[in-house]
């Protein structure tokens, strides 16, 4: 029988290892091991892009929230509650920054380039063009809230202490994102 980590191993950290091995790497990190850093970081990596990239729409950009939002989780590892999970707490804070990111980025463009369209990257599989562009013309604080409910699948209760909202705001959020998602798509038929 094969120990856990040579499993998680030969995944090559592509996914969250099991939830007890994931616990052992956020201990080893919160001691200084800079592997168990390198663990966390293959291990999530691709989740953390993702969600990035569906709330900036910018393949670069999305690379740079994610290490960024990385950055900022290794920094505060040691405050880290290890008995909790930790791909929520990172896919918190990736999502705040992506939201930051694209704020800033819309008003950048209303100030210095008023007609420009927005950046294009190739986005990850499954979420179709069709999609993309609608959710692209959300505001970030709903577009945020469809990627983690459907894309992410969290739970509204999990999105709302994520993102430390009330669970209401994060349901209004929902109802208003999905009746403008329905119109755009309407509108484009």
């Amino acid at each position: 029988m094969r120990s856990e980590r040579s499993a998680v191993e030969e995944t090559g950290w592509r996914e969250p290892p099991p939830p007890r091995l994931e616990r052992k790497l956020v201990r080893e990190a919160q001691a200084g091991s800079r592997q168990a850093l390198a663990g966390l970081y293959s291990a999530h990596w691709r989740a953390a892009h993702r969600a990035a990239y569906l709330v900036v729409h910018d393949a670069a950009a999305a690379e740079d929230v994610a290490q960024d939002a990385f950055l900022a989780a290794l920094d505060a590892i040691e405050r880290f509650d290890r008995r909790r999970p930790f791909a929520p707490w990172l896919h918190r804070i990736v999502i705040n920054r992506a939201i930051d990111w694209a704020r800033r980025e819309a008003l950048r463009r209303r100030v210095d380039e008023p007609e420009s369209e927005p950046a294009e990257g190739t986005p990850p599989a499954p979420v179709g063009e069709e999609m993309m562009q609608a959710l692209a013309q959300l505001p970030p604080d709903q577009r945020a809230v469809v990627v983690l409910r459907y894309l992410l699948d969290y739970t509204p209760g999990e999105i709302a202490a994520m993102l430390e909202l009330p669970r209401g705001t994060v349901n209004s959020r929902l109802r208003r994102a999905l009746d403008r998602l329905g119109e755009i798509v309407e509108v484009e038929r």
